[in-house]
């Protein structure tokens, strides 16, 4: 593919002067010293025709809201007020906190106002978890600049709009959907606007330590391999690394980019599922100090086989969205991600399946802890605009940012590049530039994405797809006995002819919690519970077969849902009901998964 001059600056490091005051992340913004929270209630105002931002001739005005103006006598006309407007919870979707904005999609403006003491020869970074779907950024009026993308954290430097006392950050959210965007303009989940994840800010050096990578070597598991970069092209820099219950404490000297090589002698516990083995890292530049628990393991492949840590494992998987575990709206706080997982761990899995982006890195992290493994994935999903280059570039951005932020997390074991894409030849050079670019960023993990199955004739279905020679796991969803009779599954042969591990990455059905009926009647309990059981007999006969992450943990919210009293706005396909209780379905999958633990351990 035929990368656009934003692709190849994203890809160079370049891009970050391009783009106002965004700045390169500023890696695990959570091990940092001096960091406070923007978290709590923000003031809001709904713009319908963003008239905060372009001026009656749609251009963009110097009088948006973003000066929050006040009125300085009675004549003056100032036609809003952040002080005398409704707030909201920052983070949280703007789709569950206010009733009238429950399918809005257009523009918020939220503001927040904070008392601030800049220190002198420190910078200031502003960090976002993420804002759905663009963010326009201002502090104390200043424009700092714009992020395209729902799902990855993003920062800037604001250190110039600062000044000493009462300061505001304001955000202009546009959560509206676009053919050209990633995800397009149709999908099926909830369109959660806002700012969906913390916003906070740390105080750095001029020159500091901006990211850094450690992991096993794949070659030799008795050394750890990686690399520490500083934000500016500075040598002779003195980084030290220190794993203390490793008796690692290593200290290396930057070149001229700034960067330094990390290569030591270990010998770690290897993390598990069985025994999610964390150990307390620090990094240290002079007075700096960054903290992080990094777990060492490996991941990869042989023929048909996934290894993990050398040993051959099924991946008991189940899918999941990031959203609240009780009722709707998007996850806000660990101890709801806990919540999820814990429904995982209880239905036996060993990984989940994190759908259709990227889900808070606080949620990995949790998954990380709970000794389950994950599957990231970017939301290049169904239709995408293939031959449009400014597509492509948000989606690499997006995978860059995924990558970059999770690298340094063994629970994360497929980076997924893809959910269901019809194929064509510009869609294979999409996803084909896509997985040779996550190579660049990341060789230690395996490269997957959920594929679609082609039939050959009525009971023979078929894994057909030129993407397969890019991926290390073949993947593919589907739903015999959803869109089609469930009893055709025992007629069904499944031919998957490549040497690489299958996932079956969904499969599953609709029921609504407490709806009993014979196992014929479409949306009881018994037809889920029967169509389970009939597809885990099928599925048991795929060659190669190395994991399974049926759709989906719980019913989620989704606008493309419509059928009243049964549906209600949610994608009713969840082991779980929104209101977290466990459907028949769940049970099936709990012993199905039992068995195949067990087995492994013989």
């Amino acid at each position: 593919m035929k990368h656009s001059l934003l692709t190849l600056l994203l890809a160079s490091g370049a891009w970050a002067s391009m783009q106002a005051q965004e700045i390169p992340l500023v890696n695990n913004i959570y091990g940092r010293q001096n960091t406070i929270t923007l978290n709590g209630a923000w003031d809001y105002i709904v713009d319908v025709q963003e008239r905060g931002f372009y001026d009656y001739r749609m251009n963009e005005t110097r009088w948006g809201f973003f000066l929050d103006q006040h009125q300085k006598d009675k004549q003056e006309l100032v036609e809003y007020n952040f002080d005398t407007s409704p707030k909201m919870n920052v983070p949280g979707d703007w789709n569950t906190q206010d009733e009238q904005l429950f399918f809005y999609e257009g523009t918020v403006w939220l503001r927040r106002n904070f008392d601030y003491s800049p220190t002198p020869g420190k910078r200031t970074v502003l960090y976002f978890g993420a804002v759905n779907y663009e963010a326009i950024v201002y502090v104390n009026g200043q424009k700092m600049g714009k992020h395209v993308g729902g799902f990855t954290p993003f920062n800037f430097d604001i250190t110039s709009a600062l000044k000493e006392g009462k300061n505001n950050v304001i955000v202009k959210v546009d959560n509206k959907r676009t053919r050209e965007q990633i995800p397009t303009n149709i999908y099926d989940w909830w369109n959660y606007g806002g700012i969906t994840r913390d916003v906070l800010l740390t105080e750095v050096d001029e020159t500091y330590v901006e990211d850094y990578s450690l992991q096993l070597d794949k070659q030799d598991w008795k050394h750890l391999t990686g690399w520490v970069k500083l934000n500016n092209k500075v040598a002779g820099e003195k980084v030290s690394v220190n794993i203390p219950e490793l008796k690692v404490k290593t200290e290396v000297v930057t070149d001229n980019e700034g960067r330094a090589e990390i290569s030591v002698k270990a010998k770690p516990t290897l993390w598990s599922p069985e025994n999610p083995k964390l150990y307390n890292v620090s990094i240290a530049r002079g007075e700096e100090i960054i903290s992080d628990e990094i777990g060492f393991r490996c991941i990869e492949t042989q023929g048909k086989q996934i290894l993990l840590n050398g040993q051959p494992i099924f991946m008991r998987g189940i899918s999941l969205h990031e959203e609240a575990p009780f009722g709707g709206g998007r996850t806000t706080h660990v101890s709801q991600s806990r919540t999820l997982l814990e429904w995982a761990k209880e239905l036996n899995c060993n990984y989940v399946r994190m759908a259709h982006y990227p889900h808070s890195e606080l949620e990995v992290r949790e998954a990380e802890k709970m000794g389950i493994m994950v599957w990231d994935e970017i939301p290049v999903y169904w239709t995408i605009a293939w031959e449009n280059q400014e597509t492509y570039a948000n989606a690499e951005r997006q995978l860059h940012d995924m990558i970059n932020r999770d690298k340094n997390r063994a629970a994360v074991v497929i980076w997924s590049i893809a959910n269901e894409t019809p194929h064509s030849d510009p869609r294979d050079k999409f996803l084909s530039s896509l997985a040779k670019y996550a190579r660049t960023q990341d060789n230690s993990r395996l490269i997957s994405m959920a594929m679609e199955v082609t039939s050959a004739n009525n009971y023979h279905n078929k894994l057909n797809d030129n993407m397969h020679e890019y991926v290390d796991v073949v993947s593919f969803n589907q739903y015999v006995g959803w869109y089609r009779d469930v009893n055709d599954a025992s007629k069904m042969t499944w031919e998957v002819p490549y040497n690489k591990p299958v996932i079956v990455s969904e499969f599953g059905g609709g029921a609504r919690y407490g709806l009993h009926a014979d196992k014929d009647t479409r949306w009881s309990e018994e037809f889920q519970e029967n169509l389970y059981i009939e597809n885990l007999k099928m599925l048991d006969k795929i060659e190669g077969l190395a994991g399974l992450s049926p759709w989906i943990l719980k019913d989620f919210r989704s606008p493309a849902r419509y059928l009243p009293d049964v549906q209600d706005y949610y994608n009713r396909k969840g082991l779980v009901s929104e209101q977290g209780q466990k459907k028949l379905s769940f049970y099936v999958m709990q012993q199905y998964y039992k068995e195949k633990s067990e087995a492994n351990k013989k």
